[in-house]
């Protein structure tokens, strides 16, 4: 039995996977030098205790670059053995990790085969699978849920999860307050902005935050929190809206850190390049 619930648990009470020594090796370090960097959060290791496969890999501050590939059935191609063939293939040319956006059909046996049979980080998005996962409206999906998707996902082998949990009720008047030149260009980001608007309740992966910990916590799920208010052009780099989200996103981080969960944070989106 594991005397650690996550690669940050086990770092921080000193204890050397197997995930963090071939990690090490990887990246020609020493366990010494990278256990330190686990434990404070700037380095994940997305390994899912499910995903019996897995080829670990790091991520983060000190490591070389790792190539991710977004894959997944949608209406236009369903065919799920060929989508399954592309993932070997970007497997067998050097992906480190690979992003399942099926948007169409049932996505579960497909997720189920890549945390069985691929050895990369597999990585989801919850809020995705969950407008074609129940096959109704969006606007009458509760957030009870949203939030068992992501329960269904951890306990499928998922090792990280994207949500977009910095968009709030706040966040929807900010941007009615403060206008873009191109609104929220994040799919996730539009589709809470969608479903609040409609239902008038908070975002529930904020909302619910502590248990998605618990879930993540149990599983050993990364967070990559998804920027949902990242500018779509230069002219909106900088806004109220896309700071107000990565001060929460920062507050969320914490938030995660106390109950050993890593966490990414997803990146700025357009930027002119004073600002970088």
């Amino acid at each position: 039995m594991r005397e650690y619930a996550t690669q940050m648990d086990a770092a921080r009470k000193g204890i050397i996977t197997e995930e963090l020594k071939k990690v090490a090796e990887k990246e020609h370090m020493t366990v010494e030098e990278l256990i330190p960097l686990v434990s404070v959060g700037k380095v994940v290791i997305c390994a899912n205790k499910n995903h019996k496969c897995l080829d670990p890999q790091g991520v983060g501050s000190m490591l070389k670059t790792k190539i991710n590939v977004n894959l997944g059935v949608s209406r236009d191609c369903k065919d799920y053995d060929m989508e399954m063939k592309k993932v070997m293939e970007a497997v067998n040319m050097g992906a480190h990790a690979i992003m399942d956006l099926s948007s169409h059909g049932n996505t579960i046996p497909f997720r189920r085969k890549l945390t069985a049979e691929c050895p990369a980080m597999i990585g989801t998005v919850p809020v995705y699978d969950s407008v074609i996962h129940y096959q109704r409206d969006l606007n009458t999906i509760t957030a009870k849920d949203f939030i068992d998707v992501v329960r269904l996902h951890a306990e499928d082998g998922v090792d990280f999860v994207t949500l977009h949990c910095g968009i709030t009720r706040k966040t929807i008047e900010q941007i009615k307050n403060h206008k873009r030149k191109m609104n929220i260009v994040s799919r996730g980001g539009s589709l809470i902005f969608a479903w609040m608007c409609m239902t008038g309740e908070e975002n529930p992966f904020y909302e619910y935050y502590d248990e998605i910990l618990d879930i993540c916590r149990e599983h050993d799920v990364t967070i990559s929190l998804g920027d949902a208010c990242r500018p779509g052009c230069l002219a909106d780099a900088s806004d109220v809206c896309q700071i107000e989200e990565l001060v929460r996103l920062g507050e969320l981080t914490k938030r995660a850190w106390e109950k050993d969960v890593q966490v990414i944070v997803e990146g700025p989106g357009h930027m002119p390049i004073d600002q970088i």
